[in-house]
């Protein structure tokens, strides 16, 4: 069997990049798409292609139609289509309490998370479909089950993610195309290392496992849901935070 494409959004940095070289390992085909850090997604490549991997580096916004199509007709052009999407770029929001925030702050990460999520998946499941085979991975939060103070922007963002992935699921199981979602608790990353000690140590007390996870812990659970083995695992919610949040 020739090797699956796996395209990961925001795949340079934390999640994004630890899921690219554990899909490296595993032997699939990694593209990995950033917006401005070139030269940290040229240094991811190299490293997975010294590991013995195959990677390449793709730049499009994905808040942009036509960059998403000019990047999604690159990889079909080159190698013949993506097979797994695992979404994962961040979209910044404005953290502000519900009585604070306006309208436009508010739905502006809501639009610029659903827009991302919604014309990769249609772009990528259009290629599945004519394969009768694919994976998608959505990166959510438990911030969406759980909320926090001024993060009503990311959570209900995250929350319609989720609700969107359940939907998929349904309506492309017939085509061998699989929809899950990976909701991390806090995780040691570039974007959280300024986060309050104290506040890292309050989340550690109250999580089962004793620990914070890291970008690996992550990518481990996208590595299974976007494996062979994972095709009759659909629509599912898989928090990744230690038991912090137990359904």
């Amino acid at each position: 069997m020739s090797k699956r494409n796996a395209l990961i959004t925001g795949g340079a940095r934390g999640i994004g990049a630890a899921t690219a070289k554990a899909l490296a390992a595993d032997g699939l085909r990694v593209f990995i798409n950033y917006v401005n850090s070139a030269s940290v997604a040229a240094e991811l490549a190299q490293e997975i292609q010294a590991a013995g991997g195959e990677a390449y580096t793709i730049q499009a916004d994905v808040r942009d139609k036509t960059q998403i199509q000019a990047m999604f007709d690159s990889i079909a052009n080159e190698h013949g289509g993506v097979d797994v999407l695992v979404s994962n770029a961040n979209m910044n929001f404005t953290p502000k309490p519900f009585m604070e925030q306006t309208w436009d702050e508010f739905s502006q990460k809501l639009n610029d998370e659903m827009h991302a999520a919604y014309q990769t998946a249609k772009v990528a499941a259009e290629s599945m479909k004519q394969k009768q085979y694919g994976r998608l991975v959505f990166i959510s939060s438990t911030l969406s089950e759980v909320p926090a103070p001024s993060f009503i922007a990311h959570g209900s963002a995250k929350g319609a993610l989720d609700s969107f992935s359940k939907y998929l699921a349904q309506e492309l199981g017939p085509y061998g195309i699989t929809s899950n979602i990976v909701a991390p608790g806090l995780v040691e990353t570039d974007a959280t290392k300024d986060a309050p000690e104290e506040f890292k140590e309050m989340i550690r007390m109250h999580t089962p496992t004793q620990k914070i996870a890291t970008p690996d812990d992550v990518a481990n659970t996208v590595r299974y849901l976007v494996s062979e083995a994972s095709g009759h695992i659909t629509g599912t919610y898989q928090p990744v935070c230690g038991g912090a949040y137990i359904q």
